[in-house]
């Protein structure tokens, strides 16, 4: 522990016997009226202009007879906003989060100047949820822009910020955001509680922090929303829910969370509703076609393929009676072949992965129908389960896991392995919760209000009400509008 009852000097020198070995600690000695004063800072994360135009400028220039104390420095001298007295059990933390510390004689107190700064990426439309109406900005690495894009959008004083720290080693700031008149205080109460009991080495990313969070941390289904644009989480605030941002991290957390929150996209709030509703159609029918497809279509080959209309029937046997593999090892020799090309594409420098994108999907899956290895019927059954994957980008890696799995029971044990499966994954889903609320809301159980914005989205007019799924204090959004009484309020002005 640094010990600051002692001389500046002495008190200095402590700090760089506990440092020592890092050459990015600098320390500025500063004489004024025979006192000495110590400024010590970490070279790469503070903004070293605002250092000598704001601390040490205005120190040389501040005229005094007397002794400077920490008081007179901070409240006549420099010229900052966010300054703080600092006690000897802060030192040290403030020192490595960016803060400056001023050290003058016979004081057991530092004074402590934010003047953190690095270089942060700007802030860009996600990759992963670009729109073609509607905001573009996302999150990005700086919790302090994270938390300003949000007061932009919720522009209220019961906006509550809350400001925790996790990780032994790395001090990870988090953030807990949400409104106070419209969240669930029990909600609040066990995130903050979670978070707080979180006993872990360092915390890098928001992925570690929805894993704690989970009651069920070992399941594939997760569940911890994610977002990474501020309209969205300002959004999903205005529903009650709470939202979590992690220093570093370009990726916020919701909770509660409910599945069907992945089938809904940007768009769909900046579109017209029967467009959006297409879309949320389509995309079920995508996870019905990339979870069920393979499994489906070696169920139907191996077990069932009297259902087959005759025409398909002769094709498929046409272009696979000479295939030295049986269709349940074709099937997975595709997935896993595509698998690896999608591996290697992601990895891979920008152009490169392009061009494997291409020899992969044009020249080896060609390759392999004409050497007799695959059929073309088993390709495109598999090429078409992989593409449908990342219409819902946030459930892919579920969706991968559960179409190895229904795969598997199709080519074991047919259509009856696929139902069978159904039900176990529907039950369990039904029985899931996150932060009390059920997954499976507003379906199961069936909430009606819930409906307006469902499968079938309707306006914005009529969703008066927050959702009934997960415990909120205020239910009412908007006020109900009688439009023949607003018709006739506006034809009356006109007259």
């Amino acid at each position: 522990m640094i010990s600051i009852k002692q001389k500046a000097q002495q008190i200095v020198k402590k700090i760089q016997e506990e440092f020592q070995g890092n050459s990015d600690i600098i320390v500025r000695q500063i004489k004024k009226n025979k006192q000495e004063i110590f400024l010590v800072f970490i070279d790469e994360i503070v903004n070293q202009e605002e250092i000598n135009l704001n601390i040490i400028t205005p120190l040389h220039n501040y005229k005094s007879k007397k002794t400077l104390t920490l008081e007179d420095i901070k409240n006549r001298a420099v010229s900052l906003c966010n300054i703080q007295i600092l006690q000897e059990k802060e030192i040290k933390e403030k020192l490595l989060k960016g803060f400056a510390l001023l050290f003058v004689d016979n004081d057991n107190r530092a004074l402590g100047f934010n003047v953190l700064s690095f270089q942060g990426r700007s802030i860009e439309e996600p990759p992963s949820s670009t729109v073609i109406s509607g905001p573009r900005e996302g999150f990005n690495e700086s919790i302090k822009t994270n938390v300003a894009l949000i007061r932009r959008r919720i522009v209220t004083e019961k906006l509550k910020i809350e400001d925790l720290t996790v990780g032994v080693r790395t001090q990870t700031a988090i953030k807990l955001l949400y409104i106070t008149d419209l969240v669930d205080k029990k909600v609040v109460e066990e995130v903050r509680s979670k978070i707080k009991n979180i006993n872990i080495d360092g915390v890098l990313d928001s992925y570690y922090i929805g894993t704690l969070l989970e009651n069920k941390p070992n399941s594939i289904f997760r569940q911890v929303g994610t977002c990474e644009k501020p309209d969205i989480a300002s959004a999903k605030m205005l529903e009650g829910r709470v939202l979590i941002l992690v220093d570093g991290s370009p990726i916020a957390l919701t909770v509660p969370f409910i599945l069907y929150e992945d089938f809904q996209s940007a768009n769909d709030y900046y579109s017209e509703p029967h467009r959006a509703t297409t879309l949320r159609v389509l995309r079920i029918i995508s996870l019905v076609l990339s979870v069920y497809l393979p499994g489906l279509y070696m169920s139907l080959q191996l077990y069932h393929y009297k259902v087959l209309p005759l025409k398909f029937l002769v094709t498929i046997v046409n272009t696979t009676q000479n295939l030295p593999l049986n269709p349940f090892l074709e099937i997975f020799f595709i997935i896993i072949l595509f698998d690896i090309l999608f591996e290697a594409s992601i990895r891979m420098p920008k152009y490169l992965g392009i061009a494997v994108s291409i020899v992969g999907a044009l020249i080896l899956g060609d390759t392999a129908v004409k050497a007799g290895l695959v059929s073309p019927p088993g390709v495109m059954i598999v090429a078409m389960s992989a593409i449908t994957i990342y219409i819902i980008p946030n459930q892919s890696s579920q969706i991968s896991t559960l179409r190895f799995i229904f795969a598997f029971l199709g080519g074991v044990l047919g259509s009856h392995g696929i139902i069978l499966g159904s039900m176990f994954v529907i039950g369990y889903l039904a029985n899931f919760d996150s932060f009390n609320t059920p997954y499976l809301a507003p379906y199961a159980p069936y909430v009606l209000k819930d409906q307006k914005d469902g499968v079938f989205k309707d306006n914005v007019l009529s969703m008066t009400t927050r959702p009934e799924s997960f415990s909120v204090l205020d239910k009412v959004r908007q006020k109900n509008i009688n439009e023949n009484s607003l018709n006739k309020k506006l034809n009356k002005n006109k007259k």
